[in-house]
């Protein structure tokens, strides 16, 4: 088949699908495919000429058995294997989280908190910062590659996700990140750092359980760990900022991920727990996304 051809023939199939992306999860899975990045294989589609240019036996038979895959909805990621966040490329499956781009917010908030941190400390590799609730380790690494000078430390609960997590903090420690990761509950992780945190950040499950979300992918696909925060979805945030108040130094920096809607309740949270210059923070999309407060 010609790839511009198959190109066409996955979009319609994902757009039937619903898929809101379905041109960009086409190109996405066929490059995955062929081995190429997605520009290459968009440059191949539009000469139409060269090795790429025509798609045939067991690639072409693959590519057509994951684009059903993924038009009955499993994750582009789950069928690549990969997902990418800020300039990480993660290994995720079935039973960890894929890590979203309206995440990468928390991530950047995290970063600079640890790179003011570090220009204020005597000694910069003395600085620590901890994400709990890692997930595939998405922020975590983030903060331990791009401020490669401070210690990240990480927590995640469910075994089924960890099992990508040790993946991912493997490659990033091989590549020289000083990072380290446990597996335990983000209510009383790392009792022997407490009160040693600059820089502490999580993403928890906030949805509520009665609140079934709109995207089947997240529905069928997503561990409900990974989701479900209680009655009001904020279960794990209430026990975020009691473990940051635990673990912060004074003045140390906390940023916790939360729905769009949940803005000024956990705004509200956190001052009914003491902490200082609480800030809302808004996403790419305009939403409300992030809060983030001081260690009184």
């Amino acid at each position: 088949m010609q790839l511009r051809n198959l190109i066409d023939q996955l979009t319609a199939q994902f757009q039937e699908a619903g898929i809101e992306s379905a041109r960009a999860d086409a190109e996405l899975l066929i490059a995955d495919c062929l081995a190429v990045s997605r520009g290459e294989l968009t440059a191949a589609a539009i000469l139409d000429s060269g090795a790429l240019a025509v798609v045939s036996g067991s690639i072409l038979e693959n590519i057509l058995a994951l684009a059903e895959r993924r038009a009955a909805r499993e994750p582009l990621q789950h069928l690549t294997g990969k997902a990418y966040f800020r300039n990480l490329t993660l290994k995720v499956g079935k039973g960890v989280f894929v890590p979203r781009p309206e995440t990468e917010l928390l991530a950047q908030l995290g970063i600079d908190a640890l790179n003011r941190a570090s220009a204020a400390a005597e000694n910069p590799e003395a600085v620590i910062g901890a994400d709990l609730a890692t997930g595939s380790g998405a922020i975590a690494l983030a903060l331990a590659t791009e401020v490669p000078t401070a210690t990240i430390y990480a927590v995640e609960l469910s075994p089924d996700a960890i099992y990508w997590t040790e993946q991912n903090f493997a490659d990033a420690v091989a590549a020289g990140a000083t990072a380290h990761l446990r597996q335990g509950d983000l209510t009383d992780a790392f009792q022997d750092l407490n009160g040693t945190l600059d820089v502490l950040v999580t993403n928890p499950p906030y949805i509520p359980v009665d609140m079934v979300p709109i995207y089947p992918e997240v529905v069928l696909h997503d561990p409900e760990m990974a989701l479900y925060g209680g009655q009001d979805g904020l279960d794990l945030v209430r026990a975020g900022s009691q473990s940051g108040l635990r673990l912060l130094k004074s003045g140390g920096f906390f940023a916790v991920e939360h729905a769009d809607v949940q803005g000024p309740s956990v705004v509200e949270l956190l001052r009914n727990d003491g902490w200082i210059d609480v800030v809302q923070h808004q996403d790419f999309n305009g939403r409300d996304r992030v809060v983030s407060a001081t260690r009184p």
